[in-house]
């Protein structure tokens, strides 16, 4: 099966020079950056630390951060949609953009009706248990589930449908569980999840690596794997992946930027080399590096590409839960 990593590396080309590396335009005296979500979350800090750094670095001269959510996306992309043509706006590219596509609850808004500039990292779902549980490893529970589909509670934020559930389902579906037999309970927030697997409410908690920082430092929870390629650096080191317990998947969401439609090739060739120069700062690494996310920029030139590959694994997948109302 091939991966959002396969074809990170196979569009890959050493030495080459990026298509957008030439530029001829530059933006307004106030450029807005839209983020589809509430302040202090995890989009919004990302967005910040864009404007803290490009406006360190002089790529623009003033940055706002506009934060525009509900609607499962829309509200934030309705502002961009009045702004076609405009290289002064931005907003954050998340993976629920495909997911919620696919389930219905985002109307007629693909990635490829817009412009997409840059990926800046991948994040990775992996499972969380309860110290008393008798799984001690993926590879006991997935026996059990094998067996037994219908019989455990999988806990996830925040909706059914998302990249936190489809990053739990497919490893399972991969490893040979009927995940659509499988009860995946959402929560409000991974706070809420992990509450409810300390009060051993539910079997299974499915987060995302900046949830595995908090949970590590509870000696009641047990993380039992990740969907990365390669194990974490750092803290998150001892979190065997899935391809260790022998299941071959990588189970990725990604986080970038997109623009508004009809960009032109110098507005994404501006873009493209400066948010590369964001994410190339000592700065930026730390950032992204404290929070378990792997910091592998993807430019204009391959963005559609990738993105492509996302939405065909995740429309598997939906499909198999019977989740996908696309069709």
């Amino acid at each position: 099966m091939k991966t959002l990593i396969s074809v990170i590396a196979g569009l890959a080309m050493v030495g080459a020079v990026p298509s957008y590396a030439q530029q001829a335009w530059k933006p307004g005296p106030t450029v807005q950056f839209i983020v589809p979500a509430g302040p202090a979350g995890s989009l919004d800090m990302v967005a910040r630390q864009i404007q803290k750094i490009a406006i360190e670095k002089k790529l623009v001269e003033s940055m706002i951060v506009q934060n525009k959510p509900g609607g499962a996306l829309a509200v934030a992309l309705n502002e961009l949609d009045k702004q076609a043509g405009n290289g002064d706006y931005l907003m954050t590219l998340t993976t629920s953009l495909i997911n919620n596509n696919i389930t219905g609850s985002l109307k007629d808004r693909t990635f490829d009706k817009y412009t997409p500039i840059s990926i800046l990292f991948q994040e990775y779902v992996g499972l969380i248990v309860h110290q008393d549980s008798p799984f001690k490893t993926a590879k006991d529970l997935i026996a059990f589930m094998k067996k037994n589909p219908e019989k455990l509670n999988v806990a996830l934020a925040t909706s059914l449908g998302n990249h936190i559930h489809v990053g739990a389902a497919l490893p399972l579906q991969i490893a040979g569980v009927d995940v659509a037999k499988v009860n995946f309970v959402p929560y409000k927030s991974s706070a809420e999840s992990v509450t409810q697997l300390l009060g051993k409410n539910v079997d299974v908690v499915a987060a995302s690596t900046p949830n595995f920082l908090t949970a590590m430092k509870n000696d009641k929870l047990r993380i039992l794997v990740v969907g990365a390629p390669t194990r974490l650096s750092g803290d998150l080191s001892f979190i065997p992946t899935w391809k260790e317990e022998g299941v071959d998947v990588v189970t990725t969401s990604v986080q970038g930027v997109i623009g508004p439609p009809n960009l032109t090739k110098e507005q994404i060739a501006f873009w493209g080399n400066a948010l590369e120069q964001i994410t190339g700062t000592a700065e930026w690494k730390k950032f992204v590096g404290t929070r378990g996310w792997n910091p592998n920029f993807i430019g204009p030139d391959r963005v559609n590409a990738v993105m492509a590959e996302e939405t065909a694994r995740i429309q598997g997948i939906l499909d198999t839960l019977g989740l996908s109302k696309n069709k």
